[in-house]
């Protein structure tokens, strides 16, 4: 099997067997790994990959990694897949492919103080290829990318590509701000003016990406950090 080839700002990572490279990113972010590290683990079923940041703004401001990373896989597998097939995002990390649950984001950081500038942070994704268990159609809502007509896209060149997307991303980041990233981000997002459950209505995001929730007159902010795994 090839490995996938990073741009110069990213040195890849391969992991194997059952690792998951999301906890493994954190670990060596702990060691002080350089920033642009990428894990990854490719398996025949599915693939996870998980990046190592680091920084220079307080972590309620970094957060915006979440929502970048994912932007850029989507811009991948929307560039990679046929055009028929639908590619979005739910607010907090799940990967939808012809509107069924295909995958997951995560975040991790050093610190959960939204103030505090963390000394790194760590975004993770998966995402099925096959199904190995049960009849599809028992289980509509969640997928799995070969089931979607997407078997001609192999899991190295999705890794490259993502890269790519996802560093073009943080360069408009970088030199724009939020406001470019935040309304592409927008546009891929799931079940916005929907309720959410017994919490309220999902409205959309503010300018950090929380999510803006209405009950009756109040509206409540659920910011990204609330999203951080333990590290």
């Amino acid at each position: 099997m090839s490995q996938p080839v990073f741009p110069p700002l990213l040195t890849g990572h391969s992991v194997s067997g059952g690792e998951n490279p999301f906890e493994r990113a954190q670990a060596m972010s702990a060691l002080g790994c350089d920033a642009g590290t990428v894990v990854y683990n490719i398996q025949a079923n599915r693939l996870r990959v998980a990046i190592v940041f680091a920084p220079e703004v307080p972590l309620q401001d970094a957060m915006a990694m979440l929502p970048l990373c994912a932007v850029g896989f989507q811009n991948a597998l929307g560039a990679l897949a046929p055009p028929e097939v639908a590619v979005h995002l739910g607010w907090d990390g799940p990967i939808f492919v012809n509107g069924a649950k295909c995958g997951t984001f995560h975040a991790a950081a050093s610190s959960s103080d939204p103030d505090t500038i963390p000394d790194w942070i760590v975004i993770g994704w998966e995402l099925a290829l096959l199904q190995t268990s049960g009849d599809p159609g028992e289980t509509p809502d969640i997928t799995a990318l070969y089931d979607e007509g997407c078997a001609d896209v192999s899991p190295e060149q999705l890794v490259e590509s993502w890269s790519r997307h996802m560093l073009t991303w943080l360069n408009r980041w970088q030199e724009e701000g939020n406001a470019s990233l935040h309304s592409e981000w927008m546009g891929l997002i799931r079940d916005v003016g929907e309720p959410i459950g017994e919490q309220g209505v999902f409205l959309g995001t503010d300018e950090r990406f929380g999510m803006l929730i209405r009950k009756g007159s109040d509206t409540q902010l659920r910011p990204l950090t609330q999203l951080l795994e333990n590290a």
